[in-house]
């Protein structure tokens, strides 16, 4: 298992078309408990932009690509991914974040 400061954290954008706003949502929501439920997987949340309306964020940490590979591998993860072919207004953003130190890291322990 890798140190909480060798993980890999990801931060997510994901903006949905207004009319597929509440079909996202629901559809990462449902993701949350599976993918906590995945080896290597740490944190998994879904979050609600209250400075954008209709945009939704994900922060996930995981132990490391080939931990995030596998979560892009299960069924569920697929079933959204071909949803947002419809659903999203613009492509996901999807940034790779390192902390910066070990007193960074233990606030996700």
């Amino acid at each position: 298992m890798r140190s909480p400061v060798e993980r890999l954290h990801i931060f997510a954008t994901i903006k949905p078309k207004p009319e597929f706003f509440d079909q996202a949502k629901a559809a990462l929501e449902e993701l949350v408990q599976p993918t906590l439920a995945e080896p290597g997987c740490h944190l998994f949340t879904v979050l609600e932009n209250r400075d954008k309306p209709g945009v939704l964020h994900l922060f996930e940490i995981f132990d490391d690509d080939a931990a995030v590979q596998k979560h892009y591998e299960k069924y569920y993860t697929k079933e959204v991914f071909a949803k947002y072919q419809d659903w999203l207004a613009s492509p996901v953003d999807i940034q790779h974040l390192s902390v910066t130190s070990s007193y960074s890291s233990e606030q996700f322990v």
